[in-house]
């Protein structure tokens, strides 16, 4: 599974939600909802311009774990 690493970053930059909401152009909403890893998907166009007001890889906010069952979507 994917798991959101973004309040790790955010608190390395010490920065707030509503900061980088208003600096990516998204609503805070949305960007709490993928903060807590509520979301199924993710624009690039938004992943990109999280990166970059955080300056930042996709990698330091995406992270892959190992679901405890062993599934894998993928082997489907």
């Amino acid at each position: 599974m994917i798991v959101i690493r973004l309040d790790r970053v955010l608190a390395d930059r010490k920065m707030r939600l509503n900061e980088l909401a208003a600096q990516v152009g998204i609503s805070n909403v949305n960007l709490s909802y993928l903060k807590t890893g509520k979301v199924r998907a993710v624009r690039f166009s938004t992943l990109n311009a999280i990166c970059r007001v955080l300056n930042c890889q996709p990698g330091d906010i995406l992270e892959y774990v190992e679901d405890e069952d062993g599934f894998d979507i993928s082997s489907q």
